[in-house]
Formats: C-alpha cells, sequence, structure tokens
C-alpha cells in the first residue's frame, strides 16, 4: 500500500470529514474550532455557501482554459475586480498557483527589470519551499537545510523584531534600518540590489509586525537608490490584517505585491501585480506556467471578494482581532511562560519563554497539543517554533473568539501550572 510521506509531520491528530465555516468536524463527528484556517487560506470559512456555488458553476463550464493559450472569463473578471482593490498604480496581474510561484515570479521580474542581480530579505521572513524561495527564507533552517547551495545574491537584514532583541520598537527599528543601510556598504552595492522583499507581518517568523517608521525606511531607501520595494502579501493580503492589505496599516506604497492564501478561500491561486511599466521591463515569455490563473480557481477568487465586501469581513477581521489579541493578553498576564502577545487583526500569536527569557519550545507545543485534544486547532511558528498562532477565517464571530479564548485560557493553565 502507498502512504504519505513521513516527512510530512502533522501538527495535530484531526482526521477531517467535512468543514462548515470556522468548524472542522472529525470523522467521528466531533466539531473542532478551527483557529489555523489552513494556514490563514480559508478566509470566508469552509465551504463558504456562495464560494462553493461558484466553483459548482464553474466546474459545469470550464476547469482549466490554460492561459497563455486562451482566455477565459473568470481569469478577465477577476483581474477586474482586483484592478479595485490593488494598491495605487499596480494595474497589471500574473497568475500563478502558489505562494512560492509568486516569490519566484517577483524575483524574475525584479532581476530583469532592474538588471541588477542581489535581493534584499530580513531575518525570520519566510517566502517559500521552492530553492529560490526557501534562499529567500529565514524563518528557520528546515526550509533550506541539505538543498545547498541556495541560490546566490540574497542578503539577509535585520527586522524590527523588538521582543527578540530586549529593546523597546523604536530601538529595534533604528538598528535595522542602520544595519540595512551598513549592508549595502559592506555586502551588496545599491546599484547591485534589485529589490527588498519585506513581510507587513513576520508569519512563519513568529507573528512580529512591521511599523511605519521602518517601512517608510524601507521605501526612502528603495526610492533612493532605484531598488524596487517588493510587500509580501501571501499571509497578510485579503483582509486578514484588519486592513485590506497588511501595509495598509503603515501608509507605504510597493513596486510589487505578492498575493495567495486567502484570495480564493482554499482554492490553488496565487499571482504578482505591479504597473504596466514595470512588468513591461522583464523579458518576453518570462512568465507563464500550466494551471496558473485556474478558471475554477479564478471563480473561487472572485466569490470571495464579493463574501469579503458584501459580510464586511474586512471590519470584522479588525474587531475580532482587537478582542483576540486583548483576551490573548489577559491570558498571558496571568502566565510568566509567555512572553509576550503580539499580532495585527486576525494573526495573534503567544510567544512561550523561560524564566530567563529563552525560548521555550516545549510547553508552546504542549499547549498547542492540548488544545487540540479540547478541540482548538492552532499552530506554532517562530524559529525556536516556541510561538503559538491563532489564525482564524475572517467569518469568525465575537461568541467563537469568546470560546477559542476560555479553551486557550484552561490549556494554558493546565500546561503550565499558573
Amino acid at each position: 500500500m502507498a502512504q504519505l510521506s513521513p516527512l510530512l509531520k502533522q501538527a495535530t491528530p484531526v482526521v477531517v470529514d467535512h468543514g462548515d465555516g470556522v468548524y472542522l468536524y472529525d470523522v467521528e463527528g466531533k466539531r473542532h474550532l478551527d483557529f489555523t484556517a489552513g494556514i490563514g487560506v480559508t478566509s470566508t470559512g469552509h465551504c463558504h455557501p456562495h464560494v462553493v456555488r461558484a466553483a459548482q458553476e464553474q466546474i459545469g463550464k470550464l476547469v482549466h482554459g490554460q492561459y497563455t493559450t486562451v482566455m477565459h472569463k473568470p481569469l478577465l473578471e477577476l483581474t477586474e475586480r482586483l484592478g479595485g482593490v490593488l494598491p495605487s498604480g499596480l494595474d497589471s496581474l500574473f497568475y500563478a498557483n502558489s505562494g512560492s510561484e509568486a516569490v519566484e515570479a517577483a524575483l524574475r521580474l525584479s532581476r530583469q527589470a532592474t538588471q541588477r542581480p542581489n535581493v534584499i530579505v530580513f531575518q525570520g521572513g519566510f517566502h517559500g519551499r521552492t530553492v529560490a524561495a526557501a534562499s529567500m527564507t529565514t524563518s528557520g533552517t528546515r526550509f533550506s537545510a541539505g538543498i545547498g547551495p541556495l541560490m546566490a545574491g540574497v542578503h539577509v537584514a535585520p527586522f524590527p523584531y523588538a521582543y527578540h532583541y530586549g529593546w523597546d520598537e523604536r530601538t529595534a527599528t533604528k538598528f535595522a534600518l542602520r544595519e540595512l543601510d551598513y549592508l549595502f556598504q559592506t555586502v551588496s552595492a545599491p546599484n547591485e540590489t534589485a529589490a527588498i522583499f519585506v513581510e507587513p507581518v513576520l508569519g512563519e517568523g513568529g507573528y512580529v509586525p512591521a511599523n511605519s517608521e521602518f517601512m517608510a525606511g524601507l521605501r526612502e531607501r528603495a526610492d533612493r537608490h532605484g531598488i524596487l520595494l517588493v510587500v509580501d502579501e501571501i499571509q497578510t493580503g485579503f483582509g486578514r490584517t484588519g486592513k485590506f492589505w497588511g501595509h495598509d496599516h503603515f501608509d507605504v506604497s510597493p513596486d510589487i505585491v505578492l498575493i495567495a492564501k486567502g484570495l480564493a478561500s482554499g482554492f490553488p491561486l496565487s499571482g504578482i501585480a505591479a504597473s504596466q511599466e514595470l512588468m513591461a521591463k522583464a523579458f518576453p515569455g518570462s512568465q507563464g506556467g500550466t494551471y496558473g490563473g485556474n478558471a475554477v480557481s479564478c471563480a473561487a477568487a472572485i466569490a470571495t471578494l464579493e463574501v469579503i465586501q458584501q459580510e464586511n469581513l474586512v471590519e470584522n477581521a479588525a474587531e475580532r482581532g482587537r478582542q483576540l489579541l486583548e483576551g490573548a493578553r489577559v491570558i498571558a498576564d496571568k502566565t510568566p511562560s509567555i512572553g509576550e502577545v503580539r499580532g495585527l487583526g486576525l494573526l495573534v500569536g503567544s510567544e512561550f519563554t523561560t524564566a530567563d527569557g529563552e525560548p521555550d519550545t516545549a510547553t508552546a507545543q504542549a499547549a498547542q497539543q492540548a488544545a487540540s485534544k479540547n478541540g482548538l486547532l492552532l499552530l506554532t511558528c517562530g524559529p525556536y517554533m516556541n510561538v503559538v498562532r491563532m489564525v482564524p477565517p475572517l467569518v469568525v464571530t465575537a461568541e467563537q473568539v469568546d470560546d477559542a479564548l476560555r479553551i486557550w485560557g484552561e490549556v494554558v493553565a493546565s500546561v503550565t501550572g499558573s
């Protein structure tokens, strides 16, 4: 008998029968609050009726229309719809399937458009698992170990992760920007640097938000040196942070935006957005792919955008995110093992540390596993996997947040003895 690869490590023991909204139901009929959302993918919840209906209707019309061979209506309509929500000036789209593909497409575009070889990423950033994307990922060595040599031309600068450094945010930000300038002087000359890739909130790196001073500093340096600012909105886009785009919190304008995850409510779809002028600087034929812009995924994405707008899910993410963050902080205040709770919107992370401030992976893992046994599905993240993250669908209600916090509070008290 064939089996799944033993390298696939399951975060929970749950075998799912079906999903509905914020809940997953296992094969034994037990209900679980899903505060993983497929790692931020099921933005409208599991099997939202409007999204399901759109996908079902499209399956009966056209499943696959390869988009460098023929055009199809869902692709054209989605492009038009995205034009209404994309950052100003980003009016050209390329579609792929996964976040990693979007990252590599942006890398290819950046290097070809600028005719420069190097890119800068930030400590703790996650950009994917394919070789180029993994070369740009520093949220954990598990993503790049054993596949070297990695792609050349990637240089890493500090991210303003204040808690990690033991500083206040302003000090961490000044340090990060100063080190970026030092990198330009010592490792990658500005005229050799094509792009700066940054997440508005570190995802796999521990749910660490950026800040306005840091993002403004990146924009200023990009403008001064003719470098492209690429904002990776794969996990933070489409309302997840309580604004439509994560970078909206910081009043910064990107040159390229990366999209995926919550775009199509679980159907595989990703892409990059840039200006027509910038896209035209890349080499003809350098963009393409067999499954990019799949008709069913595009139909689901159109329906997802409609649900986000009609059900005010961006506003709900902001309100429920505040409730979740405040509630998690109340629990942390009673728990010395939780050093910090942070996040934006429905991205909330609780970082577990020992009494002397070292990462406490064991307690974080124990809490995550205990929550699973008690009907609350969570994940861990961070370089030491000592951050327990909460990333529920955008449709989550106040009552469901309260229920999750109740379970979380009981679990944390049980695991830590606090």
